[in-house]
């Protein structure tokens, strides 16, 4: 009988190059759903709606030629920040209406288009300037984001600091989809910093916790892939 071809446990390498697909193949949805339900809340309050809601508004007409340019096929993250004469660019949003819903959404997309630029520093710092919000679909950017704090972490090989912005993630927005893609990258970063019981633990939980999740399987792996 031939032997069946068993794929290689993912290395931590490999979770770092496919970040938060989800977020990625449904990003669009995501943010047009988030930034319709801050822009009614805002109309919510009052005599605030005279001031608050057109410049939300604008702010999100403002980022919709930056998100294009991040989700284009071929991503141009230094148009996507910068911006040009056809449309700004997640920087000037930030600058000009950083305290509306998209402006907060801007510093989250500024973060990943440093970290796809190799600026691990300025990634971190757009990352950090990101304030969670309430609800959902809030609350899976929330989780991206604390998420992405963690892939920083790692390319910086602060392993301890990873795990911890990991399980917040987790705690962010705890579903099949997210919270076990980032329990297995909690526990690759433990394996990486040499604490395989904590690996193992974290593997475990994936398969107690999500058995029906695309990384129950994954996580099978590498427990069988610990010494």
């Amino acid at each position: 009988m031939a032997k069946e071809n068993v794929a290689a446990p993912e290395t931590l390498g490999e979770a770092m190059n496919r970040t938060e697909l989800f977020f990625e193949q449904n990003g669009r949805k995501v943010v047009c759903i988030f930034l319709g339900l801050l822009v009614v809340a805002a109309l919510v309050f009052g005599y605030r709606s005279l001031v608050v809601a057109p410049r939300a508004e604008k702010a999100a007409e403002m980022i919709a030629e930056a998100q294009y340019r991040f989700e284009a096929e071929t991503p141009d993250y230094a148009l996507a920040l910068e911006g040009d004469a056809n449309g700004a660019g997640f920087l000037e949003v930030i600058e000009k209406y950083g305290s509306t819903p998209a402006g907060n959404l801007a510093k989250h997309y500024a973060g990943i288009c440093y970290l796809h630029e190799g600026d691990l520093e300025k990634a971190a710092a757009y990352l950090a300037k990101y304030s969670p919000v309430k609800g959902l679909p809030g609350a899976i950017v929330n989780a991206q984001n604390l998420g992405l704090q963690g892939d920083v972490a790692v390319e910086m090989q602060d392993y301890a600091r990873a795990v911890k912005f990991y399980e917040k993630a987790v705690a962010a927005a705890d579903n099949n989809l997210t919270a076990p893609m980032f329990l297995r990258k909690a526990g690759l970063a433990e394996q990486a910093a040499g604490n395989t019981a904590k690996a193992r633990a974290l593997f475990e939980r994936i398969l107690a916790d999500y058995p029906a999740s695309m990384d129950a399987r994954e996580a099978e792996k590498l427990i069988g892939g610990l010494k």
